[in-house]
This record gives C-alpha cells, structure tokens and sequence, in this order.
C-alpha cells in the first residue's frame, strides 16, 4: 500500500439534501450514483461511468458546519499519520473510524483550520496516479492562513513535495504541490476578504466550461467565480451547490 500515501483517494459530499445532491451532480457533471448497505442504511455513492469516486453523507439537523467537500487523502498507516498529526498542532475530530471491508480514516482539521480525513483503504487504487479524466476530480486547492506551515504540514504527514511557485502579484504566491512524478494541487494565502475559514477546493474536470457553468446556474447551483483563464493551460469556475458546498470546474483554456 505504499504508493498510496498522499494521493487524494476519495471525497464525500457533506450535505443536508442527499438526493437533492445526487440531482444535482448527476445534471451538472453527469455523475451516476451507486447504494452500499454494508452498515445497515444506505449509502449513496457517486460514480463517473462504472469508476466510483465519492460518497454522500446526510449532515444532522444540529451541525453548525455548513454543507461542503471533504476529501480523504491515503496512507498506509492512519494510526500513526493521524498521531503524527496531533503531535503537529492538528485537532483530530473523528478517530481512527474503521468501516468493515472498506478501511480506516479519521477526520482532522489541520493547524490552520482546514478539514480532510485521512485514509487507509482495505483495496487502494490499482496503479500510478496519473492526470484525471474529465468528470474526475483534478485539482486539490488549499486556501490558508500561512502557506509554509501548511505545507511543511502536510509534507510531513504525506510526503508532498514544492513543484511550481507562481508569483500572483498582490495575492501572493501559488505554491504547487505533488507527488515526485505527478502534480495534486496548489496552496495559497486566503485573502482577508474571503468570508470562510481555511480550506479545501476540489476542481472537477469538465470537457466544455462554459456549458457546465449554464448546468450549474439552471439547477440551482451558483456561480461564485466567473470562468478565466489560469497559469497552465486551464481554465476554471467556482461554484456552489443548492445547498452552499464549494466546489470548482477545470476546462481547457480558451481558444484550445
């Protein structure tokens, strides 16, 4: 299982309307869902063709967090990266769960406040990681309060290394990270004027942006970043779901 520390293995909706969820991604990016009953209730899973790749979870009434993406992050010793963690500054707020059949995660909010869970699968990804398909998520996008903390943070639990740093100008620096042969995301300072705490943006790629973004306004969805060119070749768009998750879209720069 040692070719699966760091890479990103699994994401969960967290949201208040499971099949309002499922209607929507299902409209907007094409994703058809699948049940497993292993625990007893249902749970509904999203698949881009027969690839499953993430989990829906019904949030209770009381919780104060709003809707959102979680995404699990593989490794092949959760009790020891979780314990790591701790000793790091992190505040571990599921513990070593294990879901029989399927692995062990806990949930963790690292030191600058952000969530992800960190995950030993009983049946890791076959294979590489490698560039992902359209309807995969493709980008992972940390937004903090201290990049080199975070970083150092992170790099340590799951051995990630500094690939690309883009000046951006009064925003500062867009460090990317990634494995030693494949990108996973970048990291960069949230603005003061950015109203959420620390946190994780997972892009989904899409073949056409601008027909996405339409699917994403007409099921009622919301656009929060209008779509523009980044450094690369992409091109992107930020949204909501009905219920206020935050997620991105990642096409192909214009005019390619």
């Amino acid at each position: 299982m040692s070719d699966i520390r760091g890479r990103f293995v699994w994401y969960e909706s967290m949201t208040r309307d499971v099949q309002a969820a499922i209607a929507f991604y299902r409209a907007v990016i094409g994703w058809n869902t699948q049940s497993w009953t292993g625990m007893g209730e249902p749970y509904y899973m999203f698949a881009n063709g027969e690839a499953v790749l993430a989990g829906l979870m019904q949030m209770p009434p009381e919780a104060e967090m709003p809707p959102h993406w979680l995404g699990y992050i593989g490794t092949p010793d959760v009790k020891a990266t979780t314990a790591r963690a701790e000793a790091l500054g992190a505040k571990v707020w599921v513990k070593l769960m294990e879901i029989p059949t399927v692995g062990t995660f806990s949930v963790i909010q690292d030191p600058q406040g952000a969530f992800f869970a960190a995950y030993s699968p009983v049946n890791p990804p076959a294979g590489p990681a490698k560039p992902a398909d359209v309807g995969e998520m493709a980008w992972h996008e940390l937004a903090t309060t201290d990049i080199d903390s975070a970083f150092a943070f992170y790099s340590e639990l799951f051995g990630w290394e500094k690939k690309a740093a883009h000046d951006m100008g009064p925003a500062g620096i867009y460090q990317v990270f990634g494995l030693p042969s494949f990108d996973l995301g970048g990291i960069y300072k949230k603005p003061a004027e950015m109203p959420a705490p620390p946190n994780w943006m997972f892009y989904v790629r899409v073949a056409d942006l601008e027909a996405t973004v339409e699917k994403v306004k007409a099921n009622g969805g919301a656009i929060t970043l209008e779509p523009h060119d980044v450094p690369g070749g992409g091109r992107i768009a930020m949204c909501t779901d009905p219920q206020g998750a935050a997620f991105a879209l990642l096409g192909s720069a214009a005019g390619r």
